[in-house]
């Protein structure tokens, strides 16, 4: 068990809801419409950065109830003790500002990465092959974090020197010097991003390496970096790149151009050219790899959206098997009971309605 305790309060739909004696996996069962990814956003908030929906923090708190929201949970970790209390929110007079909380002390949302490894797959995320690079370095990047807990931190800091540098490009007056003075941060930040981003590919593929090809698809993945990785290589293609970026208006060499490619093992066919089916089959494979991977050093949370909705039931036999035989605490979504039946007596079933939550199971 990783978190217990869960409480939401003016968060979507939930006014007041909390979900006590959580187990290593629980599944929320309700209607369209009844909050219960609603629940999974607000777990995904114990990790750096914007959440499963990529939302706008105003946009998370309660319509009309004039005030921020909160999220609270304990989390259990194997070497301690006692729970550690995590919590986040806003509040009624800054919407937009984040404010978390470790042990009742002030922290950072960065700072949730170094407490626990917070994974999700969505089916917002099925188009994931298809959709831009830009999809897929945000995708690199969030489940890095899961690896290294200062990702967040280091990727903020490499976009602040991006678009300074971008804006003395597009400034026609601006000195030679300054520009040169946004390269050293830059190509720091930037080599340091893209070494992550690539060691994150590489222990991926390992784990993925020994999966087999069915019953979910396995992708082999390759990473193609937008420029050097070496920090003084990098640098150099920045100066060197001077002229031609100043004619763009925008930094053309660097991890801002990197690029995930998949291709599905058994047909060696890139991924976006699968059909959808195999594209969520290799999601599930690189959700369940990434699971493991992260699950070794911290606690572990794995939410799944829905994830049985259009799984046969040879595939759904496998995926209750491995998420039982994982470390990561789990939490999924269904509207109704029936696809689950094989997790009777081993996952806690909980019921939502119109924002409130009940365990009957």
């Amino acid at each position: 068990m990783a978190l217990d305790r869960i409480t939401l309060s003016a968060f979507r739909n939930h006014a007041a809801t909390r979900l006590d004696g959580t187990c290593a996996l629980n599944l929320l069962v309700g209607e369209n419409g009844a909050g219960k990814t609603n629940v999974l956003e607000a777990l995904s908030l114990f990790a750096p950065g914007r959440g499963l929906r990529r939302a706008a923090l105003a946009d998370m708190a309660m319509a009309d109830s004039g005030r921020g929201f909160a999220v609270s949970a304990d989390l259990y970790r194997r070497d301690a003790a006692e729970p550690v209390a995590i919590g986040t929110g806003t509040a009624p007079d800054r919407p937009g500002r984040r404010l978390v909380q470790v042990n009742g002390a002030e922290a950072s949302a960065a700072s949730l990465g170094e407490w626990l490894a917070i994974g999700w797959l969505t089916p917002a995320m099925d188009g994931l092959f298809a959709d831009s690079a830009g999809a897929r370095r945000r995708y690199m990047d969030r489940l890095a974090v899961a690896l290294f807990p200062d990702h967040a931190a280091l990727a903020a800091r490499f976009e602040r020197a991006l678009r300074e540098r971008n804006r003395l490009l597009a400034d026609p007056a601006a000195d030679e010097g300054w520009i040169e003075a946004t390269e050293r941060p830059l190509a720091e930040t930037g080599a340091a991003l893209a070494w992550r981003r690539a060691a994150l590919v590489e222990r991926l593929s390992q784990a993925l390496a020994s999966q087999p090809d069915e019953p979910f698809a396995r992708p082999v993945l390759a990473y193609r970096p937008g420029g050097p990785l070496e920090e003084a290589e990098l640098a150099q293609a920045h100066a060197a790149s001077r002229g031609r970026d100043r004619e763009a208006g925008r930094t053309l060499t660097g991890p801002q151009r990197d690029e995930l490619a998949v291709t599905m093992a058994r047909k060696a066919q890139p991924a976006a050219l699968c059909s959808t089916g195999e594209q969520k089959a290799m999601l599930i494979a690189l959700t369940l790899a990434h699971a493991a991977l992260a699950s070794a050093g911290r606690p572990g949370v794995l939410l799944l959206d829905e994830i049985a909705a259009h799984l046969d039931p040879l595939r759904r036999e496998a995926l209750f098997e491995r998420l039982e035989e994982g470390a990561a605490q789990v939490w999924m979504t269904g509207t109704e009971l029936a696809p689950f039946a094989a997790l009777a007596g081993t996952a806690a079933v909980w019921r939502v309605f119109g924002g409130s939550v009940e365990r009957v199971g």
